[in-house]
């Protein structure tokens, strides 16, 4: 709220639509702050199988692209997933193994691993062209960029959290 131009926020007022007013909090970014609120509103029943799509957190600033992609690490219980025109992402915490089950008709087959948060000692995958195998990736060093989904179902298991980038079809 600390940036909407006055028309946008009288045009929503007009429509009834709840304002809710965070700008004295330049501590978190407006992605934090919404997530925050779904949390808080989401029934307890509900949270554990919670999944959040944002729209438009990528492709514009790009110290808003780290802030969005650093929220994923703040929230790494929540499935968050960003997306922008070209592609989605979203972190796979080290604390499982994945199963990455591909949609083909719309996703891939460009993809991307990328230990952004520390550097991995270990990573392995399957269902790339190029698989890693117990592979170290860390900025300054490998990273794995520019991969391809082979098949139907992609598995990751890595000793840091991941982010997990796939390319998006124009429909």
């Amino acid at each position: 709220m600390d940036s909407i131009r006055k028309e946008v926020l009288d045009f929503y007022r007009s429509l009834g639509t709840k304002i809710i007013d965070k700008s004295h909090d330049q501590d978190t970014t407006d992605l934090h702050k919404c997530i925050t609120y779904i949390w808080d509103f989401a029934p307890d029943a509900n949270k554990s199988s919670l999944c959040i799509l944002v729209a438009g957190a990528l492709g514009g600033r790009y110290d808003h692209e780290m802030g969005n992609l650093n929220v994923l690490y703040c929230f790494s219980s929540l499935r968050i997933v960003l997306l922008s025109d070209d592609s989605l992402i979203y972190l796979l915490p080290r604390t499982h193994h994945h199963e990455i089950h591909i949609q083909t008709s719309v996703e891939g087959p460009h993809c991307g691993l990328i230990p952004i948060g520390a550097p991995s000692r270990s990573s392995t995958t399957t269902g790339l062209r190029w698989n890693l195998n117990n592979t170290e990736m860390r900025f300054g060093g490998l990273i794995s960029s520019s991969n391809i989904v082979v098949g139907e179902k992609v598995t990751v298991q890595s000793d840091t959290d991941l982010l997990w980038t796939i390319s998006i079809k124009k429909l």
